[in-house]
């Protein structure tokens, strides 16, 4: 199953949903593109909506941290919604919870960044 990704703007923040499973290979480097995309054309506000992400491995994981430092090295942050449980656990794993912002409700992440 491939990784499909689209992003919608909501005020000035850009939400991308993405589906599917972030792997070594297609899924990291949707990801990877899609980000440097947005920070490229100057969005510093990126929520990674995962909530239809059945899987993470660690070089997904490991895309999602190079991703969340290359917005913030441009003055931009980057938050994650909707963890399906795998995903919230791999995270809890290897102690990347308390790196990433998470929020359960869209509305409140869009809140979040004031």
């Amino acid at each position: 199953m491939s990784i499909k990704a689209s992003t919608r703007q909501v005020d000035k923040v850009t939400i991308v949903d993405m589906s599917g499973r972030i792997t070594l290979g297609e899924g990291s480097s949707t990801l990877r593109e899609t980000v440097r995309d947005l920070v490229s054309k100057g969005q510093k506000k990126i929520i990674l909506n995962l909530g239809d992400v059945s899987y993470i491995d660690s070089s997904g994981i490991g895309e999602l941290v190079s991703s969340y430092t290359s917005v913030n090295n441009q003055g931009g942050s980057l938050k994650l919604l909707n963890l399906q449980k795998k995903v919230h656990d791999l995270l809890q794993i290897t102690k990347l919870y308390t790196v990433f912002e998470v929020h359960t409700d869209e509305a409140a992440a869009i809140k979040s960044f004031g």
